[in-house]
């Protein structure tokens, strides 16, 4: 990868904003006691375990279909949880979605006709409140919830390790390098070299200037092919988890740690670095996925059993902290009165999710 032209993820402006408009709305929540607002918007954001998530395709031919499936399969094979592709023996084909649905043809919606490689994170590919309509992204039934740009003229040499890591997303996985028990905030090269002389390439790429001082990352990608503003940088890069957020420990085998150039680094090697190529999910990669959605087919009966018959501690705290949720932002929910206040677009679509979550069969 060259340092000179790094083309980093990131969502629209448009959908950033929409999220952040319900992150502050989660944020508003009384705060849980065992765990902070960001774990609940995880939880809300994550599948029900046992789950099938269907994904459907915009564009793309059989074989490029076939080989995402394959290449997603370490996921599904890791945990409680399925891909169905809707795959048709009889007519060869996988499942396809439209820019004129109205209706869900699947949960993940893949496109190859955007810029770039993202995904929505988990069941925010559902949420009809984050939408960018003039872009055909988002969480409505007609948009694209997970690109992989150019995928259908030419694949990267990475390709595999950049589907797993978008699909991972789709899953509710976030990026390693914002895990807050990690180097990677302390370690980066957030300004640029004492007395850097702006200084462009060709491309308008920012370079070192002629006495060898370096751009930092705000000026780096504040450039081209990015142009992203501090803010953007901020909220792709930096940190933003209490240090009393459910995390694991820091992964630099992971699958979801990005190989940055070494201008961003203030050390090489740096320990934020990866360890890996990033083409496979790592050990803790999977030891997450299990945690998350567990490791073998279990049975869900209704609630309340069901708190008392799910597999491990990690279930039992998920569970309970999802009617939790339910009885703080949908009360009249839980007690089966009618609610007297009008509810807000991401208030009904929070207690969707949980009921759908916690009684899956009503």
């Amino acid at each position: 990868m060259s340092d000179e032209y790094f083309v980093l993820e990131a969502l629209p402006e448009s959908i950033i904003a929409a999220l952040e408009v319900r992150d502050r709305w989660f944020n508003s929540l009384p705060r849980p006691t065992d765990g902070g607002p960001e774990f609940v918007a995880a939880d809300l954001q994550s599948w029900r375990r046992g789950q099938s998530i269907r994904v459907a395709f915009l564009g793309g031919d059989t074989a490029l279909h076939r080989d995402i499936e394959e290449a997603t399969k370490q996921i599904s094979d890791a945990c409680n949880l399925q891909f169905d592709f809707g795959f048709d023996e009889s007519s060869g084909e996988y499942r396809r979605w439209s820019e004129s649905d109205t209706e869900y043809a699947a949960e993940i919606r893949v496109s190859f006709d955007r810029n770039g490689y993202w995904s929505l994170v988990g069941t925010d590919s559902i949420d009809r409140n984050i939408v960018d309509p003039l872009m055909g992204i988002g969480g409505a039934p007609n948009t694209r919830s997970l690109n992989l740009g150019g995928f259908d003229i030419q694949r990267p040499a990475s390709w595999q390790g950049t589907a797993r890591h978008e699909f991972m997303h789709a899953v509710a996985f976030h990026h390693e390098h914002q895990n807050f028990r990690g180097p990677c905030q302390n370690e980066f090269r957030w300004e640029d070299d004492e007395g850097y002389v702006p200084t462009q390439n060709a491309d308008g790429v920012f370079v070192a200037d002629s006495a060898g001082r370096r751009p930092g990352i705000y000026t780096f990608l504040a450039g081209p092919p990015n142009r992203w503003s501090r803010s953007k940088v901020d909220h792709n890069l930096k940190t933003t988890n209490d240090p009393d957020t459910v995390m694991g420990s820091f992964d630099d085998a992971s699958v979801m740690l990005y190989r940055f150039p070494t201008l961003f680094y203030k050390s090489n090697p740096s320990d934020c670095a990866p360890s890996g190529e990033g083409q496979d999910l790592s050990g803790l990669d999977k030891r997450g996925l299990v945690l998350l959605y567990g490791e073998n087919p279990v049975t869900i009966p209704a609630e309340p059993e069901r708190i008392a018959a799910a597999d491990d501690e990690d279930s039992v705290g998920h569970l309970i902290r999802m009617q939790s949720l339910l009885d703080t932002i949908a009360p009249s929910e839980t007690a089966g009165l009618e609610s007297l206040e009008v509810p807000s677009e991401h208030q009904l679509q929070a207690t969707r999710l949980i009921k759908e979550y916690l009684f899956p069969e009503r």
